[in-house]
């Protein structure tokens, strides 16, 4: 896969819009379809900051803005805080199924009581998703890469983690939960057991997407250390620059 405009069935970027993370700030993302995507291909485009959402690769392409910066964990010398500790204790009792990414009428009801909840607690649009816009959103062309990290209590599904699986790493696309499981700090030990299952398929990097030093509620993050910051996104003829965060 090269950067190549033949390659993609779609690239655009879309006009400037109020910044969702940054409030003085305006964003814009660039998009493409690529004609075919495996393993390989996304882990290229990953590590030079594109992240993918369905059948979408993206990337921001503010025009002033840089403060978007895609943030990995070095697996091989992470070891988790007291206080993440604390958060696999209190959830010893979840399961975890890694599986292939599939619908259900659980999984729809259970995204939606997530966005209910986000809508009311943080202004999120509460556009409810259906069967079919679940499948095209998370599903779509199938995926040798993707994996769906269910989590489950009592046989109940409280949460899921949508990842991609590469040679060196795995990407955290996206994760909802039930809301009643919020206090137990389903964010930060989803992360952790993603983090675990890397380790036991001797991985090195855990990409968590992008991260704002301003914005509050991405400083969850940055406590997954040792981490990299990437210097910059880059084309896929460039060479990433990732720099080792000072804790």
């Amino acid at each position: 896969m090269t950067d190549d405009h033949s390659y993609d069935l779609i690239r655009f970027v879309t006009e400037a819009s109020p910044c969702p993370y940054l409030p003085d700030e305006s964003s814009q993302l660039e998009y493409r379809v690529p004609a075919t995507l495996d393993a390989e291909s996304l882990e290229r485009l990953i590590e030079r900051g594109w992240r993918r959402f369905g059948n979408y690769v993206f990337r921001p392409r503010c025009r002033v803005c840089r403060k978007c910066r895609p943030l990995r964990i070095v697996l091989e010398d992470f070891h988790p805080s007291k206080s993440q500790r604390r958060a696999l204790r209190r959830n010893q009792n979840v399961e975890l199924h890694v599986t292939q990414p599939q619908v259900s009428d659980e999984h729809v009801a259970l995204f939606n009581a997530y966005h209910r909840d986000m809508a009311e607690r943080r202004g999120w649009p509460d556009n409810a998703t259906s069967f079919q816009n679940y499948y095209e959103s998370f599903i779509g062309r199938p995926n040798e890469f993707a994996r769906e990290f269910q989590y489950r209590e009592d046989g109940r599904l409280i949460g899921v983690g949508i990842v991609d699986v590469f040679n060196a790493g795995l990407s955290s696309a996206y994760f909802y939960h039930d809301p009643s499981w919020r206090k137990l700090s389903p964010g930060t030990f989803s992360i952790l057991k993603e983090i675990e299952w890397a380790k036991t398929h001797s991985m090195r990097y855990s990409y968590l997407g992008y991260w704002i030093h301003e914005n509050q509620s991405m400083d969850y993050k940055a406590r997954f250390t040792p981490h990299e910051i990437l210097e910059a996104c880059v084309d896929l003829d460039e060479e990433p620059v990732w720099k080792i965060a000072a804790e």
